[in-house]
């Protein structure tokens, strides 16, 4: 989701800077597209670098023998880190 927000906000920026040419008084456009562009810039880094990480996990099983009933026992878990 974060790298289609970057590319949007980049997109509606670019289209601020490079193809409107309507001046309002109360804001500047271009100014405008250029934080948008920023911005999109920012959070497109940003998501590239959260699915980039590396994601570890731990896994522990264990084996053991029932004494009541005589049965071996497998018991297994994991931890994602």
């Amino acid at each position: 989701m974060s790298l289609g927000l970057g590319i949007f906000l980049m997109a509606i920026g670019a289209i601020l800077v490079f193809a409107v040419n309507v001046t309002v008084e109360w804001v500047d456009l271009r100014m405008v597209g250029y934080i948008l562009l920023a911005a999109g810039f920012v959070v497109l880094v940003i998501g590239i670098a959260l699915l980039a990480r590396k994601r570890r996990s731990i896994s522990t099983t264990r084996t053991g023998v029932d004494p009541v009933t005589g049965d071996r026992v497998n018991y297994s878990e994991r931890d994602d880190v």
